[in-house]
């Protein structure tokens, strides 16, 4: 098998949502001499583009979305250690830290925005479900974040978002640490209400919007993906 035809089936697979197969490709990529870097950037992150084009255009849905997620998961768990003791070092987008809510412990969405955000260049520390403000405040201060994304599932828990705003601004974050939010029950309106940057509407939204995030000036009020 020559090497266009690996990348080629890891880009199928990952796209297919198929874990088992992109994590086979991507270790026969590597066997074949093929840089872990260079399987990355030239078949997983193309599949990426491909689920995102997909998504968008209401050819593929949040059940495929989170399939072709785990594929690329499956590849990234061949792919990153073979990237990490080659010694190259992927060019960092910028930093995230991330988390559920104090008093919410839904985490499917969380955990997918969290997959595509490392894949696509940021370094992400994901603090898991029911997180307080106060250690999303400190997380940020310890690696220096220059994104806090806040996920809520629940109505009542959406004003634990803005707890998390408030904790920033009392660690003199604001408005430097930008803040992004997001949940089945978030909106638009909700994030300008409660001083947030931005609002993402799925994981694919949450991806442009952080790249845009990192590169912005300070800006007053919420960014809708919609």
């Amino acid at each position: 098998m020559d090497n266009e035809q690996i990348l080629d089936d890891l880009h199928a697979a990952i796209v297919d949502g198929d874990p088992e197969a992109a994590a086979a490709v991507a270790q026969t990529g590597l066997t074949a001499g093929l840089a872990p870097l260079d399987i990355i950037n030239q078949a997983a992150m193309p599949a990426l583009k491909t689920i995102g084009e997909g998504y968008e255009a209401g050819e593929m849905f949040l059940p495929d979305l989170m399939m072709s997620a785990r594929a690329m998961e499956g590849a990234m768990r061949i792919l990153q250690p073979a990237l990490t003791s080659s010694g190259v070092v992927r060019e960092t987008a910028g930093t995230v830290v991330l988390g559920t809510v104090k008093g919410d412990i839904h985490e499917i969405g969380k955990n997918l925005v969290g997959l595509l955000l490392s894949v696509n260049g940021f370094a992400v520390h994901d603090l898991g479900v029911d997180v307080s403000a106060a250690r999303f405040a400190d997380k940020a201060v310890e690696v220096h974040a220059d994104i806090v994304g806040v996920s809520a599932l629940l109505t009542t828990t959406m004003p634990g978002q803005k707890a998390v705003i408030e904790a920033l601004a009392a660690a003199g974050l604001r408005p430097n640490v930008k803040v992004m939010i997001g949940g089945a029950p978030v909106t638009g309106a909700w994030a300008t209400e409660i001083g947030a940057d931005a609002y993402a509407e799925d994981a694919i939204a949450a991806v442009e919007i952080a790249r845009k995030l990192v590169g912005a000036a300070p800006t007053e009020g919420a960014e809708a993906a919609r």
